[in-house]
């Protein structure tokens, strides 16, 4: 496989794998009706590290295929908000989170100091929003109602994304993103698996 091949593969795999990226964990809310061992504070910083990369994106007309998947995951991550919302009772809030969002987006295109601000502070944003994921677990010692199949998934989109920014962009600050990502999806995938083990084990 040469190596436009192989980017293609990647591109169209991380998009299509991000299509239903978040259906898992959608699912195990739905049957649950609960949202036991999910994060808000967790999806809130993902949403706003994912706002911020496409908007960075697409701010210096990077190619789209390499940033396709972020509206789809945008949405889906819009979706797993108000369930949350929803399941702890507190649907209201989601006008003001809405509300927030949306400013935040504009403000981030004003000046091109902003977006470059924000784009140095996503990494970190995104990795918080990993953490705030892994605590939940830990202080709770069980991942709950955490969909490790949708974590692994992302884990693989990372990994497919530094190969594609390597080979299109060679932007460092995105690549240091994505290996950071990957590494972090990978730990929190293994976490939500040792904790599934650990409550087989005991039932």
């Amino acid at each position: 496989m040469d190596a436009n091949m192989m980017l293609d593969f990647a591109n169209f795999s991380t998009l299509f794998v991000c299509m239903v990226l978040k259906f898992p964990q959608i699912f195990v809310l739905m049957q649950a009706k609960s949202t036991r061992g999910v994060s808000l504070k967790s999806l809130l910083l993902e949403l706003i590290g994912f706002i911020v990369f496409i908007t960075y994106q697409m701010y210096y007309d990077y190619p789209p295929p390499t940033y396709l998947e972020y509206p789809i995951l945008i949405a889906q991550d819009a979706i797993l908000l108000l369930m949350i919302l929803h399941y702890n009772g507190n649907l209201r809030q989601s006008l003001l989170y809405a509300a927030v969002f949306v400013g935040g987006w504009q403000l981030l295109t004003l000046q091109k100091w902003i977006i470059d601000l924000a784009m140095s502070l996503c990494t970190l944003i995104s990795a918080c929003s990993k953490f705030a994921q892994l605590q939940c677990m830990w202080q709770a010692k069980d991942s709950g109602q955490v969909s490790a199949l949708s974590w692994g998934m992302a884990t693989y989109t990372c990994l497919a994304r530094i190969f594609t920014t390597v080979m299109m962009t060679g932007d460092m600050q995105v690549l240091v993103r994505f290996i950071v990502m990957a590494i972090l999806n990978g730990w929190v995938t293994a976490v939500v698996l040792h904790y599934r083990r650990k409550g087989t084990k005991q039932d």
